[in-house]
């Protein structure tokens, strides 16, 4: 029996997000499945709920939208997460955040073989 191997990456430290953002993309090629969290460690204004986009790249530079979504966290300490397969070679999020909104985040992204 073989065992798995799994990381678990920062991918977003106390960074606000407001209007468009994306994150550092994570070279994720070895990995069979993953699974990103995202935490709020605050948020402000009136802000529509919304989603960050999961995006997948060959090559680290070039983007398309994958399909699934990550809900943003609507309350202070809040945790969501959004799975993801079949992803090639690289992962990002990408988003906008509502006009008046914006949310200081944690985002981590685990991924296994």
């Amino acid at each position: 029996m073989s065992r798995r191997e799994s990381l678990t990456t920062v991918v977003e430290r106390n960074r606000v997000w407001s209007g468009a953002y994306e994150t550092e993309p994570v070279e994720a090629s070895w990995a069979a499945e993953a699974i990103f969290f995202i935490r709020s460690l605050g948020n402000e204004g009136a802000a529509t709920p919304s989603e960050a986009r999961v995006q997948i790249s060959p090559d680290g530079m070039h983007w398309c939208d994958a399909g699934a979504t990550v809900p943003l966290p609507t309350t202070t300490d809040g945790v969501t997460f959004g799975r993801v397969s079949h992803f090639g070679g690289w992962l990002r999020l990408v988003g906008d955040v509502p006009s008046g909104g914006s949310v200081k985040v944690l985002v981590y992204l685990v991924l296994k073989s």
